[in-house]
């Protein structure tokens, strides 16, 4: 439609070019208080939730590969497209000087993803014995599935015995 000096508008021609351009806006498309939108192809926006989950009771684990802690997680269960940022973080500290306590993601659900030390964050711990705070940021870029996913904290001790408290996981799908 173009507009021309001194015509009017119809109340069809309205509703076609201006009220229905309005309802594809963001604003217009928002069902959930707090998500964002992500772009998902050309011309095309699909809203995202974000998750987040903590647990502040203080576990530990001797295992040396990646396991749950007694009280699993924390995880969240969002609907991703092929990629995700994932921020972990926790009290850690391994009881054996010079110990490393690892805090990695896992990915299940319509993604198989392990936790590694790739998508992991490690804190060498010093004779003194005390928690240290740390976080990282994992991205899954591109190596999702689409779908519904869910992130868990998965916790490794590499000597001795590691321990985890305060631990927090956000995830926001792209």
């Amino acid at each position: 439609m173009t507009a021309v000096a001194n015509s009017a508008f119809t109340a069809s021609q309205f509703n076609a070019h201006v009220r229905d351009n309005l309802l594809e806006t963001a604003p217009a498309k928002a069902t959930t208080s707090g998500s964002i939108f992500v772009g998902t192809g050309s011309n095309a926006i699909a809203e995202r939730v974000l998750g987040l989950d903590t647990i502040s009771t203080q576990e530990a684990t001797s295992s040396t590969s990646f396991v749950n802690l007694a009280t699993v997680g924390p995880a969240v269960t969002l609907t991703t497209g092929t990629s995700a940022i994932v921020f972990i973080g926790a009290r850690a500290w391994n009881d054996t000087a010079s110990g490393i306590a690892t805090m990695g993601v896992a990915v299940s659900g319509s993604s198989t993803i392990s936790a590694t030390e790739d998508n992991a964050y490690m804190v060498r711990s010093s004779s003194d014995s005390i928690f240290v705070r740390a976080h990282a940021a994992v991205l899954f870029d591109g190596t999702l599935t689409a779908g519904s996913n869910t992130f868990t904290a998965k916790y490794r001790a590499a000597t001795g015995e590691g321990s985890w408290r305060d631990r927090s996981l956000l995830a926001i799908p792209l």
